[in-house]
């Protein structure tokens, strides 16, 4: 089966296609940057064009979604590349959608009932939601007998509890306007507990987990039995761990008291809460972790601290906080999970940085969790706990382009929705 996935972003259109069945094969990846404006970037990557000697990049002028999403197939589909015979060989579109709200609790297949709904609700993901939609009408007109599928974001946090994902204001305002804990992540989330509990050799079913996604944007996930039961991020993806430019944890009477003092107003609060603040406001210097790294440590590692560098107290105390934040959740769902069997690390922060990973880890030994020599698992995996350790401690790199496709292929496939063509 041959599924297209599809991440609509805000500015951006990143895809890839999938073959799968027996087997799960990546074909190719690649993405439109600064779609709507002049010249964007079509960026394409993969097993199939690196075969053929034509990975690369191209220029264009890009109107809107709808025409990047049809540059995107004319692409696919050009009979001197070769990737597609034609693109009546795509079985499925499958879509990152961002929030469903409290109405997906699952992927679901996209008909007129999920369309209407995310058309009257733009506005719980005026960021995203718009650009998702965007994505799923282009392929309905430019290929309209093809199924397609939403995956949300927001769908593996639904299995959180009540006392979990409810705030503490009058039940009947909460109840009206559906405020309450989202969580974000979710797709990631979800393919990483069930890439644990492959290397783990165990049923997610059977695991208590913490999954750590750390990235610009960074959230946390307690997972037990295969369901998430909490998660950092909340009715936004503004609560939680200190970010790139996001602030996390905050003080509600912070917003009253820059309104009232500062003399900011609600877009100006926003603005600063989601795009000044993190790592870039408490540094003054950078909201790259890799960067922050540098001006703490000499080879942007943990060791020699490189006190000459000019941003090097501010960016030490930012460290401080974004561990300090990863560190306190994962000992607070420990607690919440009644034992951990396994910490896992994830994102471009969570896998890549060895630094994050050893301080976050770094005083946690009272709970079973013993950093040693990291260990090749293969696939990009490795294992940074001992191997004694009673706490397994891994990191593994993230797909949730995979994780869209695997439930596009679930849901289409159990319901007979594919028309069954494939290379």
């Amino acid at each position: 089966m041959i599924i297209l996935v599809l991440n609509c972003g805000s500015s951006s259109v990143k895809y890839s296609l999938f073959s799968m069945g027996h087997e799960e094969k990546r074909l190719i990846r690649g993405s439109i940057d600064r779609a709507g404006l002049d010249r964007a970037g079509l960026a394409n990557a993969g097993s199939a064009w690196v075969h053929q000697g034509l990975m690369g990049e191209y220029q264009a002028d890009v109107r809107d979604y709808s025409h990047a999403v049809s540059m995107l197939l004319e692409t696919l589909a050009r009979s001197d590349h070769s990737i597609l015979p034609s693109l009546d060989c795509i079985d499925a579109v499958g879509h990152r959608v961002v929030h469903g709200s409290d109405r997906f609790s699952s992927s679901v297949k996209i008909d007129d009932v999920v369309m209407n709904f995310l058309r009257d609700n733009l506005h719980i993901a005026p960021l995203h939601n718009p650009s998702n939609l965007a994505g799923i009408e282009s392929i309905a007109r430019l290929l309209p007998n093809v199924p397609q599928v939403a995956v949300f974001d927001t769908a593996f946090h639904q299995t959180l509890p009540p006392h979990a994902y409810l705030y503490a204001l009058p039940y009947e305002l909460c109840e009206k306007h559906h405020i309450r804990r989202y969580g974000f992540h979710g797709i990631s989330h979800s393919f990483i507990m069930q890439e644990a509990a492959r290397i783990l050799n165990r049923p997610a079913g059977k695991l208590r987990l913490i999954t750590c996604h750390l990235g610009n944007g960074s959230s946390i996930a307690a997972i037990k039995n295969g369901a998430s039961v909490d998660t950092t991020m909340g009715f936004t993806p503004l609560e939680g761990l200190a970010m790139g430019t996001r602030c996390g944890d905050l003080d509600p009477a912070i917003v009253l008291f820059l309104k009232d003092r500062a003399g900011m107003d609600p877009a100006e609060i926003s603005d600063l809460l989601n795009k000044k603040s993190g790592m870039a406001g408490l540094s003054g210097y950078s909201s790259d972790m890799r960067e922050i790294l540098k001006a703490v440590y000499i080879d942007g590692r943990s060791g020699t601290l490189n006190v000459a560098h000019p941003h090097h107290e501010r960016s030490k105390l930012a460290l401080n906080i974004y561990i300090y934040r990863v560190k306190k959740y994962i000992g607070a769902y420990a607690s919440a999970l009644g034992g951990v069997d396994a910490i896992v690390f994830t994102g471009g922060i969570g896998q890549n940085l060895s630094a994050v990973q050893e301080e976050a880890c770094a005083g946690l030994e009272f709970m079973g969790a013993e950093i040693g020599v990291a260990r090749d698992l293969g696939d990009g995996c490795c294992e940074l706990s001992r191997p004694n350790s009673a706490v397994r401690v891994l990191t593994i790199p993230t797909d949730e382009e995979l994780m869209i496709a695997r439930d596009t292929f679930r849901i289409l496939h159990t319901a007979g929705g594919f028309r069954r063509h494939g290379l």
